[in-house]
């Protein structure tokens, strides 16, 4: 395993996919894809697949769960069966419902729920392919979608990873780092208020390493914030539902 990780990036500090330690996948936004949807929005990120729609404001049922002040934001991630190298079993794992708490946590504080009282707010995320990240690209297309949607939003919620391969800090890790790196920090941010809305640790940073993949995270969620913002002016101020596609130049 030890000589498996050293492969991952060479002394050169060039990646198995020819990447630079700071450097993210290439990244592709659509937004309102769905006609059936309130809003919805596609991400390419890497070799992910994601699609994202949410439904509502609508009734709530059951009618217990009714929230007299504010609106119920409901989230659900699911990874199709033909999303991984190995057929899923299509029922919720244990990873998904976790995943589906995570997005819902980092996406309420950007939702003004307080705007929709008595009601329900779905999200739907659904990995049609998965290359490691899935979870931060769910949140950023979520984002989308509930901005197509024309909820109101405080800020559009936007996620990165960054994490260890060895002791070299790294953005945006795909899914042979993810498994086989030494630490993963995924980071969800709310860029123009300046919040966090997720940080997650696996792995064993110094406090140094810590900060910096902290702080690369947060640098390349800004980037990719930049790209939302391009899609929705696509959508709502270009015509037709049109893609935003942006691959970084190499340093």
């Amino acid at each position: 395993m030890a000589g498996t990780k050293k492969k991952l990036i060479d002394e050169h500090g060039i990646r198995l996919d020819g990447r630079k330690w700071n450097e993210l996948r290439p990244i592709k936004l659509q937004v309102g894809i769905m006609k059936n949807a309130d809003g919805s929005a596609y991400i390419e990120w890497g070799k992910n697949k994601i699609m994202a729609a949410v439904y509502g404001p609508k009734e709530v049922h059951p009618k217990h769960q009714v929230l007299p002040d504010r609106a119920l934001l409901r989230c659900r991630y699911h990874m199709a069966p033909f999303s991984v190298d190995e057929r899923k079993n299509p029922a919720p794992s244990r990873r998904e419902i976790e995943i589906s708490k995570v997005i819902r946590e980092a996406l309420v504080p950007a939702v003004i729920v307080e705007d929709y009282p008595r009601t329900a707010i779905e999200v739907w995320v659904e990995v049609l392919q998965s290359d490691g990240g899935s979870r931060v690209a769910g949140i950023t297309a979520a984002s989308l979608a509930l901005a197509d949607a024309g909820i109101n939003m405080r800020d559009l919620v936007v996620g990165c990873s960054c994490g260890l391969i060895g002791e070299q800090v790294v953005s945006d890790l795909d899914d042979t780092e993810d498994k086989e790196g030494n630490g993963d920090m995924p980071v969800a941010i709310m860029p123009n208020l300046g919040q966090v809305g997720l940080l997650q640790v696996d792995g064993v940073y110094t406090r140094e390493n810590f900060q910096k993949a902290f702080e690369l995270a947060i640098e390349k969620g800004k980037e990719i914030y930049q790209m939302q913002r391009e899609a929705l002016t696509t959508r709502f101020f270009g015509g037709e539902a049109q893609s935003t596609e942006v691959e970084e130049a190499a340093e």
